[in-house]
């Protein structure tokens, strides 16, 4: 391509709306990036977090992810003494010790 077929390229660039909008889309794109420290790949994961833009490739991530078990915690109710070992809140003395003495209160009583 010569130099005054390029020049009539770009001259007839600069009037196409379409293109003129692109490149501020793509500024104000890159503006949003750099205020929260973001890349365009970032943006690709959040977008498609199995695909990485690489059609056919196999993820390596399972479906279903794996969360860490709950922590064992010990209440000991200070009125009777009574302990109660949970990894989590459905336990029926629990559940009445709230009722009777209320969440907050219940709470406190970890160790």
């Amino acid at each position: 391509m010569d130099h005054s077929t390029q020049l009539a390229a770009l001259e007839a660039m600069k009037g196409d709306k379409g293109l003129e909008q692109e490149i501020e889309f793509e500024g104000k794109l890159r503006t949003l990036l750099g205020e929260y420290n973001k890349s365009l790949r970032d943006v690709v994961s959040i977008l498609d977090p199995q695909g990485g833009g690489k059609p056919g490739k196999a993820s390596s991530t399972p479906d279903k992810t794996t969360r860490k078990p709950r922590a064992v915690k010990t209440y000991k109710n200070p009125h009777t003494g009574e302990v109660v070992e949970t990894k989590g809140g459905n336990h029926k003395t629990l559940k009445e010790w709230k009722a009777e003495h209320g969440s907050d209160t219940v709470e406190s009583w970890v160790s």
